[in-house]
């Protein structure tokens, strides 16, 4: 629905308010003035100024004046403490998105209305936002002692970005009322997202575990599950959400969720399966097509991919992701003209770079890098807001194609014009280090930290670089703690400590931060630092355990290969 036409609906009737129409009939405001111009007693305790007001803002809100015509309705509202006017001045409010009138007109309406759930809810939803949550409760206690749905969970949601000071003052809101409604699904519910919010993933589902839900209650299931992947027991879910489908066969949101843990379980077959059968039921929806599409990719079934895709197009739905992906099905076929093709009809906007990412490394690797250049120049002016990106895209894809010269080239041409621009200057310090220029590397990197002191990523990549290739060690640590002063559990981070802590001598200390890396991130790198450090340590057998867990998943691994050959004199293990 266009916004002007939402409008006038708003404004087009004043239901509820008790002087302007009899129930049995809903005239706009100007018809009630046409017929009732000569009544006065029809409009029952409004005087003539209130009416006047409502007339204006009704005026208004159709010629789309709506600041006027919140304004007329939210000063009656507090004049009159009338329910109807209160109520389509909280409507006007919420609509607008204008926050302190909303939760001003709200409260009258509820106030005025005290049998009225929905406005109940309506003050329980403005002083949650506002972080009221006592007074909050107190409206949704009314709503608790009512009849029909609660939906205590926008309370719990409505916290997630708040402090946690915030957070804990709704928590014991909650807690008081289990207290008095302790069997109460949505309470339980909503303190289970609060849990969630603050990290505390197995209180949260402990809680639901032991208030099972409720016939139809679909929310606190998807929740569980989604806990139990949180906490590497997505197997449990599986379970779970196949019998909350047996008594709910019909729910989308049960058999989507369902569909995507087979994804997450690397049931890849068993997911496409479930994807199927859901684009058969609901035909129309094309996200669940694209889903398809993606498992279809994931299980390197190329064909039926490509026909989702191709189908997509021709709904024209998801056009730029379907070309995108056709692309790389095009690839994948080793078909870089076809690839081209489709790269190169994807418009502006979030799958834009990717594609022109592709297409330049698609022609860099085929020895056609001016015709990537030239490409690049076109789409950066065309698309000046995201020069930036273009350049560092192009330095890349040089990069890549181990075309070192043309990659720093393209990056000092990018400085000339954007010469502050951190990104710029970051992806040419480490392509510095890569070429073992470490000078011009430390220069950039410390051009960053001058600018930003607390940029943790140029403190991280200078200092492990320190550590790595030279012997000043005490300088690299001083680096390397203050990122982790600022990211104390960024892997990358706790790796450049374990390491600088081995260049140290202090292999107790680096194997400890090792462990917590590789604990975090999985990569050869840091498996090939922590296996140097258990063989320093006297714990061979259990470095070459690492070490081969990491060639299972990476086994071109330079680092990998390297670092067990000096070490052991052989690249096997």
């Amino acid at each position: 629905m266009n916004r002007p036409y939402a409008l006038l609906l708003a404004f087009a009737l004043l239901q509820g308010c008790q002087s302007l129409a009899p129930k049995s009939a809903e005239p706009t405001v100007a018809e009630a003035d046409k017929s009732e111009a000569q009544k006065p007693v029809a409009y029952g305790s409004f005087t003539q100024d209130t009416l006047y007001s409502l007339l204006v803002a009704e005026l208004a809100g159709q010629r789309n004046r709506f600041d006027i015509a919140l304004a007329n309705y939210t000063d009656q509202a507090a004049k009159t403490q009338d329910p109807g006017v209160s109520e389509r001045a909280y409507r006007i409010a919420e609509y607008l998105g204008a926050d302190e009138p909303a939760l001003d007109n709200a409260l009258v309406w509820a106030r005025n209305d005290p049998q009225n759930l929905d406005a109940q809810r309506a003050a329980a939803i403005q002083l949650a936002r506002v972080g009221r949550y006592d007074d909050s409760m107190t409206y949704m206690e009314k709503v608790l002692q009512g009849k029909g749905d609660t939906h205590f969970d926008f309370l719990a949601l409505s916290a997630a970005e708040t402090d946690q000071s915030t957070r804990d003052g709704l928590m014991q809101s909650f807690d008081r009322l289990l207290v008095k409604y302790p069997d109460n699904s949505q309470l339980v519910f909503g303190k289970a997202l609060l849990l969630n919010q603050d990290g505390k993933t197995e209180e949260a589902l402990e809680l639901l575990e032991a208030h099972p839900a409720q016939d139809g209650e679909i929310a606190p299931i998807l929740l569980r599950a989604r806990l139990l992947q949180a906490l590497d027991r997505g197997p449990e879910a599986l379970p779970l959400l196949r019998g909350a489908i047996r008594d709910n066969p019909d729910d989308k949101r049960l058999r989507l969720t369902y569909a995507r843990t087979l994804v997450e379980q690397d049931r890849i077959a068993d997911a496409k399966g479930e994807f199927i059968s859901l684009v058969q039921q609901y035909p129309d929806d094309d996200e669940l097509r694209y889903s398809l599409a993606l498992v279809c990719l994931e299980n390197k079934d190329w064909d039926e991919a490509e026909s989702y895709l191709r189908e997509m197009i021709e709904r024209d739905s998801n056009v730029d992701a379907a070309h995108l992906n056709l692309g790389r099905i095009a690839e994948e076929r080793h078909d870089p003209a076809g690839a081209l093709r489709e790269y190169a009809q994807v418009g502006p906007g979030p799958d834009y770079l990717p594609a022109q990412l592709r297409q330049a490394d698609i022609l860099i690797a085929n020895g056609r890098g001016s015709e990537a250049s030239r490409q690049l120049a076109a789409a950066r002016e065309a698309q000046p807001d995201i020069a930036v990106q273009l350049y560092l895209i192009e330095s890349e894809s040089y990069s890549n194609n181990n075309k070192d010269a043309q990659a720093n080239q393209v990056l000092q041409q990018a400085l000339q014009h954007y010469p502050d621009d951190l990104n710029l200057l970051y992806t040419r310090a480490m392509l510095a280090e890569k070429r073992n220029d470490l000078a011009q590397m430390e220069k950039d990197l410390r051009a960053i930290i001058a600018r930003e002191p607390e940029n943790a990523m140029a403190l991280n990549a200078l200092g492990y670089t320190l550590a790595d290739r030279t012997t000043r060690y005490s300088e690299a640590k001083a680096l390397i703690d203050k990122a982790h002063q600022l990211t104390p559990d960024d892997p990358a981070v706790l790796d450049s400590l374990g390491w600088v802590a081995y260049r140290l001598g202090n292999l107790d200390e680096a194997e400890r931060y090792l462990r917590q890396a590789l604990e975090r991130f999985p990569d050869h790198e840091v498996a090939a630092h922590l296996g140097e450090v258990l063989w320093a340590n006297g714990k061979r057998r259990e470095a070459r355990q690492v070490w081969a867990k990491a060639f299972e998943t990476q086994p071109d691994s330079p680092i990998l290969r390297k670092t067990v050959l000096r070490l052991t004199g052989s690249e096997t293990l």
